[in-house]
């Protein structure tokens, strides 16, 4: 009895993360570039959306929030005193398969050979 008593405890304890895996919609999500006057108050950002990434030396913050949030959250970015500039990213929109995704001979002869 003690094996099996193991074995249904073992089983009854859910997987990291498995909760979430069968019920879990993926939101569509595009990014906010935030450009600021100045870096004081990046943290403030933080209630707006996930912050990816802020770039000291250019003043500017990548925000990502869900894409029918993105119109009123730009117009309420925009309205800071701190926030100089607020630009969507297209990156959602932009084609990333490839026709031509074959090498051209001569490049591959040069690859092969080392030059």
């Amino acid at each position: 009895m003690g094996e099996g008593a193991e074995l249904v405890a073992a089983a009854a304890v859910p997987h990291k993360g498995s909760r979430k895996r069968g019920s879990y919609m993926f939101t569509k999500r595009q990014g906010l570039i935030v450009w600021l006057y100045n870096l004081k108050n990046t943290k403030m950002l933080r209630r707006f959306g996930n912050v990816h990434f802020v770039s000291k030396r250019m003043k500017y913050a990548v925000l990502y929030c869900d894409q029918s949030e993105l119109e009123t959250l730009s117009e309420k970015l925009s309205a800071l005193p701190f926030v100089k500039k607020v630009e969507p990213s297209y990156k959602p929109f932009l084609k990333t398969e490839f026709e031509n995704a074959k090498p051209d001979k001569a490049k591959e002869y040069d690859y092969r050979i080392g030059l």
